[in-house]
């Protein structure tokens, strides 16, 4: 769907707007926004939204937990897989169906995510310090706001979401 770009708003601040958000990209894929301290980039984006995922949701086989994110089932098995191997998410079979395999975040991946989780939450911390709880919140909701709207778009053209789900 086009806009009229005068509908829309100020054409320099939507310059603007495509700049921070391209500068934004750049820096959080550099830094990871991995967190602080000895935790600090020693999760990647897929693990720990697939084991903040099996958190959030429970134990549930690969095509329920690529569902659930909007990506491919053959790219959750390729993920989960080292994830099984280091002991944070194991296999088990299914408790109605004992002939399917579902995946459950261990004790260890628990403890993983709680560690990497915590890192990220002191990383916004410092980052947003001078910040008013309030300008937190608002910007919380226009970041999920903007990323509702990328979803609707990614989705209407029919490319796959990989909505990460709640935030944590």
């Amino acid at each position: 769907m086009s806009m009229d770009m005068t509908t829309v708003g100020d054409t320099g601040l939507l310059d603007t707007l495509q700049h921070e958000v391209a500068v934004f990209a750049r820096r959080a894929e550099q830094t990871r926004l991995g967190g602080v301290g000895q935790v600090r980039n020693s999760m990647d984006r897929a693990a720990y939204l697939l084991l903040n995922r099996l958190d959030k949701e429970g134990p549930m086989g690969v095509k329920a937990l690529a569902a659930s994110m909007g990506i491919d089932s053959s790219t959750v098995t390729r993920q989960v897989a080292p994830l099984v191997d280091t002991g944070l998410v194991k296999r088990t079979s299914h408790p109605e169906d004992g002939r399917a395999v579902v995946l459950q975040l261990s004790p260890r991946g628990l403890s993983r995510l709680e560690e990497v989780r915590s890192s990220r939450r002191q990383l916004m911390a410092e980052l947003t310090h001078e910040w008013a709880p309030e300008e937190r919140e608002v910007f919380c909701t226009l970041l999920t706001r903007f990323n509702t709207a990328l979803s609707a778009r990614q989705a209407a053209q029919g490319i796959p979401v990989g909505d990460p789900g709640p935030a944590s």
